[in-house]
C-alpha cells in the first residue's frame, strides 16, 4: 500500500468516548464475542457483493471465490479479520465507522445498569458489535475498498477508541474490508491459532460464508531430535489456508441435526444480540410455495422498537443466494421484532423492495409466515407462561397494533393479548381474553374493560364500584396503545367488549328485577336534583342521571358511547392534534352523603359552587385534567373555612 494522502482526523458522535469505556467494562467477562461480531459483519459483506454480482459481475474482480480470513501474529500482537466483499468507500467509513448506535446513543448510556450479565444484553440491541473490538484491542486498524473502484480509492481507518479516530486514502489492490487488531497488554491469549479456532467454531460454524486459517504447522515425529536435523535441508510443505467452520447454512440442514447451541449461535449471528432469543421456528415447506423459513423470537426488545420506520425485516435468501438483509415485505409491522431467514425457490434472483412489492408469490408467503409466527407464540404461551410473560413485558405493547392491522388473524392475536384484572392484585398483565371468559359470571354477556392513565387509576376508578359489588371482573388497560386498539375491537369469542367509563351500563342477566326497580325509583326521586344540576352545569356536561354505577363515590363522568376517551384526547392533545368537542355525561349516587346535602341546600350559589368541586372531583378521580386547577382550589379553600367556622 502506497504512502496514505488526503489524511485527517475526525471526531465520534458525542458520548462516544463514554460509551466505549462502559462497553469494554461491561462486557469485560464475555470479552471473546469481539471475533463473533466481526466475523458476522464480514461474513454480511461478502454475501451483499454476492447479490450486487449478479447484476454486475465485473465486481468480482476475477476473484469470486467469497471467503472470511482469520489470522494472527503471537509477535505482533495482532489479530486480523479479513473478506474479499463489498467493502466501503470513504464516506461510507465516516458513516458507518464514526459513528455508534446512530440516534440511540443517549438511550443506550442511559440504561446501563453497571450489571455485566444484563448490560451485555442491552449491547446486543444497539448494533454496537464493530466496537467490540475495542475489548481486547489497545488500536484498530480497517484498511478497505469498495468493490469496483479503483486500486487508489482505498481507505486506512485508524483509532484507540478515545474519542477521535484517523482516516486516509491509500492504495489498497483487493476489495473489500481488513480489520487489524493491535491486543491490549494481557490479551495476547487472542493471538494464537487454538483458541481463534475454537472461537470460530464456538460462535461462526453455521455462518454459510467460509471462514479461512492458516493449516497449523505438523508437530515433528516423535524421537527426532534437534541436533540430528540441524544442519540438515528437510523439504517442507508449504501451509495453506483451510475452512475452519462447517460453511454450511443453517436453515438447510434438518432440525433433528441441530442442537439448541446451534440455534442460538446463528441466532447470535444474524441478530447482533448477546443474548439467547426466547424461542425459534424451523419450517421447510414444499409444493406449489417452496421456501423455508427460520424464524426467532427475541427476550429483550431494540432500543428502536418504536421507531416504525427503523430497519426491520428478515433475511431474504432466494435458491441459497443472499439477496437482502432486511427485507420487510415478509411480516406485517406488527412482527417488527421477529429475527430470521426466509430461503425461497418461489423468487426471482433479479429482485429489489419494488418488485417484491407487486410479486404475488411475496403476499403469499408473507401470509404463511405471519401465521407461523403466531402459532410460535401461541404454542409459547400455551407450554411456558413464564417465558410468554417475558416476551408480553418486551414486545406486547407492539403486538396490540395487530388487531387493527392484521384483520385476517386478529382473532388470533386476541388470543395472545394480555391485561391486568381485578382479578389479581397485581399491575402485572397475565390475563388473556379467553381465561376471563371462563371466570365470567352466570347471565354476563360482555367483557367489561376500563382504559386509565396508569394502574392505580385504573384499579381505583370509581366505574368499577358495581363490579366490585357484584364480582364481576374488570380487565385494567393502561398502556397509551390500549384505547386505540380497542376503538378496532368489538367483540371476542361472541362476547362484546365493553368500556365501562361509556354509555349506558348494562349488566346483562347479572342485574335482578329488584336492581331496575330501585333504579327507577331512584331516578324518579331525584327528578328536582338532576334538573338543577343540568342547569348549573349546562356548559359542562351533555346530560345529567342518577347512576346505579356507584356505590360509595358521590359521582362520576360517563362518556357518551362513540366519544373519544380521556386517554386518546391527552395523546391528541399533546401531539398538538385537533380533538372533537364533547361534554360528559355527570352521574350523581343520589343516596350518597354529599348528594343527598346538595339536593338539601337551598342558595342556589352555594349549591352551584358545591356542584362544580363535585364535578372537578369527578374528573380527578376518572383520571382527568381540571381545566381550571386554581378556581378548583379556590372553591375548596372557600367550603374548607365554611366549615371551620
Amino acid at each position: 500500500m502506497s504512502t496514505e494522502t488526503q489524511k485527517e482526523t475526525l471526531g465520534f458522535q458525542t458520548e462516544v468516548k463514554q460509551l466505549l469505556n462502559l462497553m469494554i467494562h461491561s462486557l469485560y467477562s464475555n470479552k471473546e464475542i469481539f471475533l463473533r461480531e466481526l466475523i458476522s459483519n464480514a461474513s454480511d459483506a461478502a454475501e451483499k457483493l454476492r447479490f450486487k454480482a449478479l447484476s454486475n459481475g465485473a465486481l468480482y474482480e476475477n476473484d469470486g471465490d467469497l471467503k472470511v480470513t482469520v489470522s494472527f501474529d503471537p509477535e505482533a500482537k495482532t489479530v486480523t479479520i479479513e473478506d474479499n466483499g463489498v467493502g466501503m468507500s470513504r464516506d461510507d467509513v465516516i458513516e458507518h465507522l464514526g459513528t455508534i448506535a446512530k440516534s440511540g446513543t443517549a438511550s443506550f448510556l442511559g440504561q446501563l445498569t453497571g450489571d455485566q450479565a444484563q448490560d451485555s444484553q442491552l449491547i446486543g440491541q444497539f448494533g454496537v458489535g464493530f466496537y467490540s473490538a475495542f475489548i481486547v484491542a489497545e488500536q484498530v486498524d480497517v484498511y478497505t475498498r469498495a468493490a469496483g473502484t479503483p486500486a487508489a480509492e482505498g481507505v486506512h481507518w485508524n483509532s484507540a477508541g478515545e474519542g477521535e479516530f484517523s482516516i486516509a486514502t491509500i492504495d489498497k489492490a483487493t476489495r473489500g474490508t481488513q480489520i487489524v487488531l493491535h491486543l491490549k497488554e494481557g490479551e495476547e491469549e487472542f493471538a494464537d491459532g487454538s483458541r481463534l479456532r475454537n472461537l470460530v467454531r464456538k460462535y461462526s460454524d453455521h455462518i454459510a460464508m467460509p471462514v479461512m486459517m492458516m493449516q497449523e504447522a505438523p508437530l515433528g515425529e516423535e524421537g527426532t531430535s534437534d541436533e540430528a536435523a540441524e544442519g540438515e535441508e528437510q523439504e517442507v510443505a508449504p501451509l495453506e489456508l483451510e475452512t475452519v467452520n462447517s460453511a454450511t447454512a443453517l436453515w438447510t440442514l434438518n432440525k433433528g441435526d441441530i442442537a439448541e447451541e446451534e440455534y442460538n449461535e446463528f441466532y447470535k449471528h444474524i441478530s447482533h444480540d448477546f443474548g439467547n432469543p426466547l424461542t425459534v421456528g424451523h419450517n421447510r415447506v414444499e409444493g406449489n410455495l417452496e421456501y423455508t423459513s427460520l424464524l426467532y423470537v427475541p427476550e429483550t426488545a431494540p432500543y428502536d422498537l418504536w421507531n416504525r420506520d427503523a430497519p426491520r425485516g428478515l433475511k431474504l435468501y432466494i435458491q441459497r443466494v443472499f439477496v437482502m438483509d432486511q427485507a420487510d415485505s415478509f411480516l406485517p409491522l406488527y412482527l417488527r421484532f421477529i429475527k430470521g431467514v426466509v430461503d425461497s425457490n418461489n423468487l426471482s434472483l433479479n429482485v429489489s423492495r419494488e418488485i417484491l412489492q407487486k410479486d404475488p408469490n411475496v403476499d403469499k408467503l408473507r401470509s404463511a409466515l405471519t401465521k407461523r409466527v403466531l402459532d410460535m407464540l401461541t404454542k409459547l404461551a400455551k407450554n411456558e407462561p413464564e417465558k410468554y410473560a417475558t416476551f408480553w413485558k418486551a414486545f406486547g405493547s407492539v403486538m396490540k397494533e395487530g388487531p387493527a392491522e392484521d384483520y385476517t388473524n386478529r382473532e388470533k392475536i386476541m388470543k395472545l393479548l394480555r391485561f391486568a384484572s381485578t382479578n389479581t392484585d397485581s399491575d402485572e398483565p397475565t390475563t388473556s381474553l379467553d381465561e376471563y371468559i371462563s371466570r365470567m359470571q352466570e347471565g354476563q354477556t360482555k367483557i367489561y374493560y376500563v382504559v386509565a392513565e396508569n394502574y392505580n387509576t385504573a384499579k381505583n376508578s370509581p366505574h368499577l364500584e358495581i363490579f366490585r359489588k357484584k364480582g364481576i371482573e374488570v380487565l385494567l388497560m393502561t398502556e397509551r396503545v390500549d384505547e386505540w386498539m380497542m376503538s378496532h375491537l368489538f367483540d371476542f369469542d361472541g362476547k362484546s367488549l365493553q368500556d365501562v367509563t361509556k354509555g349506558e351500563l348494562e349488566l346483562g342477566e347479572t342485574e335482578t328485577e329488584e336492581d331496575k326497580k330501585a333504579q327507577e325509583d331512584a331516578a324518579k326521586e331525584a327528578e328536582g336534583l338532576v334538573e338543577r344540576l343540568k342547569t348549573r352545569l349546562s356548559d359542562k356536561v351533555s346530560d345529567v342521571r342518577v347512576t346505579h354505577r356507584l356505590t360509595e363515590s358521590p359521582a362520576c363522568l360517563v362518556l357518551n358511547a362513540y366519544d373519544m376517551g380521556a386517554q386518546m384526547r391527552q395523546i391528541m392533545e399533546a401531539a398538538g392534534q385537533a380533538v372533537p368537542d364533547s361534554k360528559p355525561v355527570f352521574e350523581v349516587n343520589s343516596e350518597h352523603p354529599l348528594i343527598q346535602k346538595l339536593d338539601q341546600e337551598p342558595d342556589e350559589d352555594r349549591f352551584g359552587e358545591l356542584a362544580l368541586i363535585i364535578f372537578d372531583q369527578a374528573d380527578l378521580a376518572a383520571g382527568g385534567h381540571l381545566s381550571d386547577p386554581a378556581a378548583y382550589v379556590a372553591r375548596l379553600n372557600k367550603l374548607l373555612l365554611e366549615l371551620s367556622q
